[in-house]
């Protein structure tokens, strides 16, 4: 597990999350845990490491 850090795309509020880096790709919604609206979670590794991470407004 590694911990992120990111920009709600809703609040603005950095926020953080544990990513688990042994899954390669991952897509799935969780819920800000400040103003509590759903993201779009896309997130691949490689090597232990985070490659690219997205999180995007869902409701648009």
């Amino acid at each position: 597990m590694k911990e992120h850090f990111f920009q709600c795309p809703y609040c603005w509020e950095t926020i953080s999350m544990l990513i688990d880096i042994s899954q390669i790709k991952q897509s799935y919604i969780e819920d800000c845990e400040v103003c509590c609206h759903p993201i779009q979670l896309n997130i691949n590794t490689e090597n232990n490491e985070i490659l690219s991470f997205e999180a995007q407004n869902i409701e648009q």
